[in-house]
């Protein structure tokens, strides 16, 4: 008997909530299955079986909080064998090979018909029904695959032991597409009308039940812990916010005649954010204690820059971190923000990706937001807010001047932050990003 416990979770995470069971009791496992989905407030751990059996016993019911350590589910790698028949069942059909030979009850009137072998032809068709015996999939590549329409027996999975993951199901989702809008004489084999057909579509989400003008929804385990954390940070520090706007011509110019070059030579696209990375890891060289921690009745200050980036995803705002991004170049910055972004959206962070962190930049602008005041994410003591890139009017040298203006916000703890180095390391990053050729001298 094998038992499955609640696995290491990461940096000061203790307990999580059993999300999903993808396993019945009695159900047979392989080694690598997903057996169950746990969920925390930083990412969802799904926990594989590391033998095969039989699942025996799940310890917990799905909405149960458990700790680390704690039992999950028990297999009995003894009852792999007698799990095994389920599959030679489809060998019962076998016998009805044999049918045919009964037409015995027909006299002279068919004696040409039994010699066709069409009537053996069709056993091989039987053969088929087999694959579709167990298709492993992660609960993303699930959820994914209803959404899209996709057949997952159809999917070849690329995670561990062939488990289907998200991404393989968006490919198999993207080729469909591609398939369909191709024309028909570029499918050989396939008649016109099959060639022709839409991809299934996801079904619309379903209207208020009965006409209700309101529902209620359980609010996830992470969504309880992010709004437990925003609130320790408002309570647990003394926020403060201040502004200031940057005249992005300049960069903007920059970007626009490298982006192209960037992109050719290097893969990757550049965006505004790693200027911006860029320039707040030499505002706080300058101003350190912005980068720095309070611990008890001390300060710690980082010789070093975790920059986190906030990231909109599918499960949430999450803020995965560019680790020493102090010490990288614009291009690798740029490099490792799209990957943690790709791994975001397919929620494949790990707990490395999503801990250390010792400043974050958020950006609302990618939504339309103008100026906010963002949250510091505790136990750091600053987060820089960026927004909505808008032409205003400008007095440029005695003249005005229709500009592309950003407004930018710094809130930071006031209790190790004075307001002339929050106002101060706003001011050097917009003189950094207003000339951009500035962060070449480091």
């Amino acid at each position: 008997m094998t038992s499955i416990k609640v696995p290491p979770l990461g940096e000061s995470i203790v307990e999580a909530t059993v999300s999903r069971w993808l396993k019945k009791e009695g159900d047979a496992v392989a080694p690598g299955d997903t057996l169950v989905e746990l969920e925390t407030d930083k990412i969802t751990v799904e926990v594989p079986a590391m033998n095969g059996g039989v699942l025996t016993k799940r310890a917990h019911a799905e909405g149960d909080v458990v700790h680390v350590d704690d039992l999950l589910a028990e297999i009995d790698e003894s009852a792999t064998a007698a799990a095994q028949p389920a599959p030679a069942q489809p060998a019962a059909a076998k016998p009805a090979e044999s049918a045919p030979p009964v037409p015995r009850n027909q006299p002279q009137s068919t004696p040409v018909v039994p010699p066709p072998a069409p009537a053996p032809a069709a056993p091989p068709a039987s053969p088929p029904p087999d694959p579709p015996a167990e298709v492993r999939a992660g609960p993303a590549a699930q959820k994914t695959a209803v959404e899209t329409g996709v057949d997952l027996s159809r999917v070849q999975g690329t995670g561990r032991g062939g488990v289907i993951s998200k991404p393989d199901v968006l490919e198999a989702a993207a080729g469909a597409q591609r398939s369909a809008a191709a024309p028909p004489s570029a499918q050989p084999g396939v008649p016109p009308a099959q060639a022709t057909a839409p991809a299934p579509r996801p079904a619309p989400p379903p209207p208020a039940a009965d006409g209700k003008r309101e529902t209620r929804e359980k609010m996830s385990t992470r969504r309880k812990r992010i709004a437990e954390h925003l609130l320790e940070s408002q309570h647990a520090t003394a926020h403060l916010t201040t502004f200031n706007e940057i005249d992005m011509t300049a960069v903007s110019a920059v970007r626009e005649r490298l982006k192209e070059r960037v992109e050719k030579e290097h893969g990757v696209k550049l965006s505004f954010m790693p200027f911006f990375v860029k320039a707040a890891c030499m505002a706080l060289k300058t101003y350190p204690v912005v980068n720095a921690q309070i611990d008890g009745d001390a300060i710690v200050y980082k010789h070093y820059v975790n920059m986190g980036i906030a990231v909109a995803s599918d499960a949430g705002l999450v803020v995965p971190n560019i680790k020493d991004a102090d010490r990288r170049g614009m291009i690798d910055i740029s490099r490792e923000i799209g990957a943690v972004a790709k791994r975001a959206r397919d929620g494949k962070l790990t707990m490395d990706d999503l801990t250390g962190g010792t400043f974050t930049i958020t950006n609302g602008g990618v939504f339309g937001s103008l100026i906010s005041t963002p949250i510091i994410n505790f136990p750091q003591v600053g987060i820089l807010g960026l927004h909505k890139i808008q032409e205003r009017p400008m007095a440029v040298d005695g003249k005005v001047e229709v500009r592309p203006m950003m407004y930018v916000a710094l809130s930071y703890d006031h209790r190790i932050i004075d307001g002339q180095q929050a106002v101060l390391f706003l001011v050097r990053v917009k003189e950094l990003m207003e000339d951009p050729a500035s962060m070449l001298i480091d």
